[in-house]
């Protein structure tokens, strides 16, 4: 078995109204995808996560590496392409492009020998997971506090049991969209807040203490990811636990997070961290600090997907007796193609999600909606 092809497949679409977190500003959701492809026909999927053409570019590269090998020695691939471009970064570009071809490399390995990704990571522990719906972004011409309150009460009304919100657009504004958030969603409905590192140190920690009292689960990437001293300042000055991870790379990145403290959750991205090779490696890692992990998730139907078998062989705490369950996030902002490039999309049905079985990811890709959102110019 070898590898003939790596393609990637770019993906775009103009939102009717941008938004803004407090790091970024979409006017576009654009998502690039691998397509791996071997001599006996199957075919492997995989997504990175960040800036579409950059990536793609990246891929490109590590195919020189790709062409001619055995698609089923994940470690073995992992650690020629990691190696290709360790000068050139242990973080970044090299990382994202990197998941995405570990992603796919997996899904083939699945197929191959019928089975999950997640029974090849040793088995599924869980069949479905619950969610929490992610939004409430800043968006262009609309009152804040009002939009994301009647935003989240919609979730609410769609049964999620948990939801996140975007802060670090200034702290007096971000309390009253807090409290209003609070008010919409009731008592019991789990609310999270991520600054998207909108703040600094004084800043987060003059939010955290005075938003303890609505009952926030985790205070999401409070400052810069490269100050992890920051981030211990943080944790350890205000009451709400700190999460984070989504731009520390790979098992070395993670590591740093973890030894220095400066985070009580952490949240690699498949599609980022290095995929489900070093996923793997994240999570045992994680164990030995007593970390929980709660993956980021911030893609198209493919990434779901690979979160979903990930979090289906995440192995409960053996040190707790009763573990806390991992939880998956559900972005619900404007994408049309997120789940059309699906042919049987991947949905939230009462805040829970059903994870595949099917061999590799569980998913058969929509190739008409890779035509239809295909970025101008690709």
């Amino acid at each position: 078995m070898k590898i003939t092809a790596v393609r990637t497949h770019l993906l775009e679409h103009r939102l009717g109204t941008p938004f803004e977190s407090a790091s970024m500003r979409f006017d576009r959701r654009a998502h690039v995808l691998v397509e791996i492809e071997c001599d006996d026909g199957t075919t492997g999927w995989g997504e990175c996560l960040g800036p579409a053409r950059p990536n793609a570019a990246v891929v490109a590269a590590y195919s020189n590496w790709l062409i001619g090998q055995d698609p089923r020695q994940t470690e073995k691939i992992w650690a020629v392409l990691y190696n290709a471009l360790r000068d050139q970064g242990q973080r970044g570009l090299t990382i994202t492009a990197l998941s995405g071809v570990d992603i796919a490399l997996w899904d083939i390995k699945g197929k191959h020998y019928g089975a999950s990704i997640s029974m090849l990571l040793g088995g599924r522990w869980r069949e479905s997971v619950c969610a929490y719906a992610t939004g409430s972004f800043k968006r262009d011409g609309v009152d804040r506090v009002s939009d994301n309150a009647s935003e989240m009460a919609e979730r609410r009304s769609r049964g999620f049991h948990a939801c996140k919100i975007k802060i670090g657009f200034g702290v007096d504004e971000d309390l009253e969209v807090i409290r209003a958030v609070r008010e919409a969603i009731g008592a019991h409905m789990r609310l999270m807040i991520d600054a998207n590192h909108g703040y600094t140190v004084t800043e987060a920690v003059r939010l955290g203490k005075a938003a303890a009292e609505y009952g926030i689960d985790w205070f999401e990437e409070p400052v810069v990811p490269e100050q992890l001293s920051a981030y211990r300042d943080v944790r350890t000055s205000q009451p709400i636990p700190i999460a984070g991870g989504e731009t520390w790379h790979t098992r070395f990145g993670m590591w740093s997070a973890l030894e220095s403290r400066a985070v009580d959750i952490l949240q690699p991205d498949l599609c980022g961290c290095g995929g489900f090779s070093e996923a793997q490696k994240i999570a045992s890692l994680a164990t030995l600090y007593g970390i929980r992990i709660v993956p980021h998730v911030w893609g198209t139907g493919v990434q779901i997907a690979a979160a979903l078998q990930f979090m289906a062989a995440m192995v409960p705490d053996p040190v707790r007796v009763n573990p806390v369950e991992p939880i998956m996030e559900f972005d619900r902002t404007e994408n049309p193609f997120r789940q059309a490039v699906l042919k049987t999309p991947l949905e939230a049905v009462n805040g829970v999600v059903a994870i595949p079985d099917g061999p590799g990811l569980g998913i058969e890709v929509n190739r008409s909606a890779l035509v239809e959102f295909k970025m101008p110019g690709t």
